[in-house]
Formats: C-alpha cells, structure tokens, sequence
C-alpha cells in the first residue's frame, strides 16, 4: 500500500497540472467536470441493479465475458479513461497494489476503458498490471452502464494542445469518454455498491473497495 491516500496522490497531481498548464486548460477540464455533475446524465447503475453482461478484448486479444468471469467469484469493475490520463494511471497502479488482498477474498478485478487493444497493451506492460484489462474502444459498454459521455469541442482542443488525439489513440471515429467508476459485483450480477464521480480528478480508494468487498 502506499504511504499516502489515492486520492492525496490525485490530488498532488492536479496541483502539478495546474502550475504547468495555462489557466484556460484547467479551467476548461473544470468546466467539462461541472456540466457532467450538472447533468445528471452520467450517474451509472445503481446499487442493487442487475449488472449488464458484456464480453471484452483484453490486451492480448482474448475475449473476456464479465458473468463467466462472476462464476469465479465477485467482480471489481471498474471504468477509466486511457493510459493517457495520469490520473487513471495511478487509479490503476493503487489498485494494483491491494490485488492480492482483492483476491484472497475470492475477488476479481475488471478495468475498462475506451482505448485500443494496442494501447492497452501498452499500459499493462508499461504499469505491470496483472489484473484483466479491457477494451471498450466504442463505449459501448461505458454506455450501457450509464457512464459514456462526448467530449465537446472545447476540451478537444484542450487535449489536442497537449498532442492526443483521442480518436486515433482509442481506435475510433468518435471523442468520447467514460466517467470514472468502480463497481462491487456480486456472483449474482447484482451491483452491490457503486461509486461514481464525474470529477476524474477522484476515485475510489483502495482501502474503501476492501472494505466493500468484504460484505460481500
């Protein structure tokens, strides 16, 4: 575990982007964070909702099926943006880091993102992440669990200013992300808690998802 919270680590990032970037990037990430909040669009499924099957490439192309994964035991799912986001980064890298413990509570652990196989490949060699990593290069499942959103144009040029073009880098003609979220699964499919957040500068902690795995 690492010496400080996840989101203590986020948000010494954000401090660092911030003193690194013009004002109108920043201000413009946060105008994005508050029309998602505002909306009331981007909630996710609740707890106590059936979950929604899916079957995802992983990043060595292998077909991944979240109720054939649930046989196994509960499932941890959780939705990122790319291995582009420095705050998905250490998101994953954290959650990494408690895996044994997800595990030896007969756990599982499901990341999603909207990037392509290539890039997620890329990011589980680069991170040594050992846990299923997925792609969800249209949103299509990011959409089904109420979390997909278009990126407007003004965050476009934001992120384009910063050399992504994040159609190109997710394989696919459309700007679109999801809103972070993470989900506790039981073998039932049913979502037992759900943690969603529009702003991307947050997650779940480490510590709180032990927490829930452990009623489960």
């Amino acid at each position: 575990m690492t010496t400080l919270a996840l989101n203590e680590q986020l948000s010494a990032i954000k401090q660092q982007f911030i003193a690194a970037t013009p004002a109108e990037a920043h201000l413009a990430l946060s105008r994005f964070i508050q029309e998602q909040q505002n909306s009331g669009l981007y909630n996710g499924l609740e707890a106590g909702s059936k979950t929604k099957d899916f079957v995802l490439k992983n990043a060595l192309g292998h077909s991944v099926s979240l109720y054939e994964t649930l046989y196994k035991g509960p499932v941890v799912l959780t939705f990122y943006r790319g291995g582009w986001c420095p705050y998905c980064n250490t998101q994953l890298r954290a959650y990494q880091s408690i895996l044994p413990q997800i595990r030896e509570m007969g756990g599982q652990l499901i990341a999603v993102s909207p990037q392509s196989p290539d890039n997620t490949l890329s990011q589980v060699e680069k991170e040594q992440l050992t846990f299923e990593v997925l792609s969800d290069t249209n949103g299509l499942v990011a959409a089904r669990y109420n979390l997909l959103c278009d990126v407007p144009e003004y965050v476009r040029n934001v992120l384009e200013g910063f050399g992504l073009d994040l159609a190109e880098y997710n394989q696919t003609d459309k700007w679109i992300l999801p809103v972070p979220a993470t989900f506790m699964i039981d073998e039932n499919a049913i979502i037992r808690s759900a943690y969603v957040n529009a702003d991307f500068m947050q997650r779940m902690e480490p510590d709180d998802i032990l927490h829930e795995l452990g009623k489960l």
